[in-house]
């Protein structure tokens, strides 16, 4: 397969194997397979607005894992599935069921108890979700995406911003994101939460 891929910093490479995933044998390159991706994640989000979602299915691994394959169905033959193999971040693949088990109990505690607010609530689930880097691609999408799906429709508040920028590919908002989530990864919210409401 020829598809060539650049990463920008932040992002996961794919292996081989996973490559052969590509459902749409048209794509060559990064730009046109963030096209592709884009369409469906676009379709995702439709999928999303027309539904309600309760904490008791939203904090699942079956809707962690439908999420993703409504996000990339259309592009990847893996989408919803978790990873196999070793990344530049996450756990390890063996680790995946028992970290996510960890976070969604989290989860719904701090739901059920208003461990925190709404926002930061979706932002650390968001958090340590990415961090679990349960896929082989589309992690930080995923995980923006889900964000929006437990403030929308779990706490009925306006989706997040996320810095109303592209932050998939290099700029300076991904610079800022990328630099919030490290601030995260050492326990400190304040930047993640400033830049979802940008």
């Amino acid at each position: 397969m020829g598809l060539d891929l650049g990463y920008t910093a932040g992002q996961t490479p794919l292996d081989e194997e996973e490559k052969d995933g590509l459902l749409v044998s048209a794509i060559a390159t990064r730009g046109e397979l963030d096209e592709f991706e884009q369409q469906n994640i676009e379709n995702a989000i439709q999928w999303t607005m027309g539904r309600s979602f309760k904490h008791e299915l939203v904090f699942t691994a079956d809707f962690v894992q439908l999420l993703h394959k409504k996000m990339y169905e259309d592009v990847w033959s893996w989408a919803g599935s978790f990873r196999k193999t070793h990344k530049n971040l996450g756990v390890d693949p063996w680790q995946i069921n028992t970290a996510l088990k960890a976070l969604l109990e989290d989860a719904k505690f701090w739901y059920e108890n208003n461990t925190y607010t709404p926002d930061e609530m979706a932002l650390r689930f968001k958090h340590r979700l990415v961090s679990i880097h349960c896929f082989p691609n589309g992690n930080g999408r995923h995980s923006r995406l889900i964000a929006d799906v437990v403030i929308e429709k779990i706490y009925q508040q306006p989706v997040f911003s996320w810095g109303a920028a592209h932050i998939t590919a290099a700029s300076a908002a991904r610079t800022t994101y990328l630099k919030a989530l490290k601030a995260a990864d050492l326990g400190d919210y304040c930047l993640l939460l400033a830049f979802a409401r940008m």
